[in-house]
């Protein structure tokens, strides 16, 4: 294995670090407009009640996110 020249380590690290940074902040952008327990398919995995959460639409399935995503969703959640 050959030696590692240190300033391309260094680009490198900066490279992954900028990536991260992005999903970051796009993360945190999302989790203003987008319920976090909201999963692809629009339904409700959260275990705690919410003011949009709907009753599933089969016995069996996770309830439905009535949501439209145009809240601060972090208001919705109840912790009691």
């Amino acid at each position: 294995m050959g030696k590692i020249d240190p300033e391309e380590y260094r680009k490198r690290l900066d490279r992954i670090t900028e990536l991260f940074a992005g999903m970051v902040r796009h993360a945190d952008e999302l989790s203003t407009m987008r319920c976090p327990y909201k999963n692809r398919l629009d339904q409700c995995t959260a275990k705690f009640g919410c003011q949009n959460k709907r009753k599933p639409l089969e016995p069996g399935q996770l309830p439905i996110c009535a949501s439209d995503d145009k809240l601060d969703y972090r208001k919705a959640w109840q912790t009691a």
